[in-house]
């Protein structure tokens, strides 16, 4: 509640929890608890405070690793591109002279920012969270108020530890039901199942809360997984309100803060939306009606069940003249047909990995679909781990077996082919099933082909050699 008795949301909260002050035009100044960095978007905000002659404010509170450019095959090779290594080596000298923690390419701690985060215990309940990166919601799994910001941004950040804000906003997203215990239909279906209803803009501007029973039944790797695209529906942020799962998950990290007992205790005690608080828009789904998903264009909306055929652009467009000529595009560029069924679609290559679907759980729910499998022929796949840590923890539980006995690559942690900004890159018309979170024109290499799906179902696409439904297979237990 506020101060006047008002009720008050889990977004409300934290925002309000933050503010340090607030301008005319309604814009907030908001306390930044924990600032990720990487080697992309980084190099200029620290030129930036060099030229400037100004430090950073709370290197304590700055936490940085490499993950976009780096190599996932032999470490032991010189980089191939030379701007990629360039970028790396400047991370590591800005770090250095600013005093910021750096989890580097040799570090047992490296990995993608958005899974480290929370590997880590960096990400916390009711914290706010930025970095250099759109899928920074990410983090808002944990009930933190977590986003993506520019590198002019960065260097605010880094500067001030505060940044200026326009208010958000709001949405809920009620997720009722329950996904099974089939292991087919996963949170990847149920958040494309929300993109594809709503459509890419359909939360535009907006922080989503979402909640349900379907939330509530997930584990935090798939809470993660809804939250980090939450921005391909739009939005500004994703939350979730923290729960029993939430706090046993923050526990015992190597950053776990020494006080969390009490912290656990006022975390129960406040973080949650209060009964009648109000948001601006809402959205429900069933999500125990889904069938697996896959994208047949090239934004995340155009997704449909892996039983139907990729609409015509006036089925799809539903009159919107626009969204027609946008699949009139993507259906060119992807190079399919209306009509065409989803399980004749043939990838060349297939993709386990990205800060969506590259936790040990991910790599588990693919790994069910090939044991005692192989590859089928003509089709390369590879799996590349979100962190170090994920990759040791897959090992230890055979799981790197598994996916090399069945002819998968079995590669170093990284962000990899998600965006193509290393070797991983798809080449001109190829085609590939993916659990990253995007699938937009060359965004895994220029004139390359994505359908984005879950991890068992691109899993599947490998050894069956095409799109398939995955709910008529027999799945191997864990081991």
């Amino acid at each position: 509640m506020t101060g006047d008795g008002a009720p008050r949301t889990l977004f409300g909260k934290v925002w309000d929890a933050h503010t340090v002050d607030t301008r005319d035009d309604g814009a907030a100044l908001l306390y930044i608890d924990r600032h990720l960095v990487h080697e992309v978007t980084s190099p200029q905000a620290f030129e930036g405070l060099r030229q400037s002659g100004r430090r950073v404010r709370r290197p304590g509170l700055t936490t940085a690793t490499m993950d976009h450019n780096v190599p996932t095959g032999d470490r032991s090779l010189p980089m191939a591109d030379d701007t990629s290594a360039a970028q790396m080596r400047a991370l590591e000298r800005n770090c250095a002279e600013f005093g910021i923690e750096l989890h580097g390419m040799g570090s047992a701690s490296q990995g993608i920012v958005h899974v480290i985060g929370p590997e880590l215990g960096l990400t916390l309940p009711g914290s706010t969270i930025v970095c250099g990166d759109s899928h920074t919601a990410t983090h808002g799994a944990f009930g933190a108020l977590a986003m993506g910001i520019g590198t002019s941004e960065v260097e605010h950040v880094l500067a001030t530890q505060a940044l200026w804000l326009e208010r958000p906003e709001e949405m809920l997203v009620r997720m009722d039901g329950s996904l099974g215990s089939s292991r087919a239909i996963t949170p990847k279906d149920a958040i494309l199942s929300v993109i594809r209803e709503i459509g890419p803009a359909g939360a535009r501007g907006a922080a989503i809360e979402y909640a349900g029973s379907a939330i509530s039944e997930m584990s935090m790797e798939g809470r993660m997984t809804v939250c980090n695209m939450s921005i391909e529906a739009g939005a500004r942020a994703g939350m979730v309100a923290p729960d029993e799962k939430t706090f046993a998950h923050v526990r015992d990290r190597p950053r776990t803060p020494r006080n969390i007992d009490a912290l656990v205790e006022s975390w129960r005690e406040t973080l949650f939306t209060d009964a009648g608080a109000e948001r601006d828009r809402e959205h429900a789904i069933d999500v125990s009606r889904i069938a697996p998903q896959v994208s047949w264009g090239t934004d995340p909306g155009m997704t449909c069940d892996i039983t139907e055929a990729i609409p015509t652009p006036a089925e799809f467009s539903r009159g919107d003249e626009s969204r027609r000529a946008a699949a009139e595009r993507a259906l060119e560029y992807i190079g399919l047909e209306a009509g065409t069924p989803m399980e004749d679609v043939r990838p060349d290559r297939v993709f386990v990995g990205s800060c969506t679907n590259a936790r040990l759980g991910d790599l588990r729910e693919a790994a069910a679909a090939v044991r005692g499998r192989r590859v089928a022929d003509g089709v390369r796949a590879m799996v590349v781990p979100g962190s170090q840590e994920v990759k040791r923890l897959a090992e230890a539980e055979g799981l790197d077996r598994d996916f090399v006995g069945a002819g998968f690559e079995w590669r170093e942690s990284g962000c990899s082919m998600c965006l193509g900004m290393n070797e991983d890159v798809l080449g001109p018309g190829e085609r590939c099933a993916s659990t990253s979170n995007r699938n937009f024109e060359g965004r895994q290499g220029a004139r390359g082909r994505t359908h984005l799906m879950s991890p068992v179902m691109a899993a599947a696409a490998a050894i069956a050699g095409h799109l398939v439904d995955v709910r008529g297979w027999e799945l191997a237990e864990a081991v």
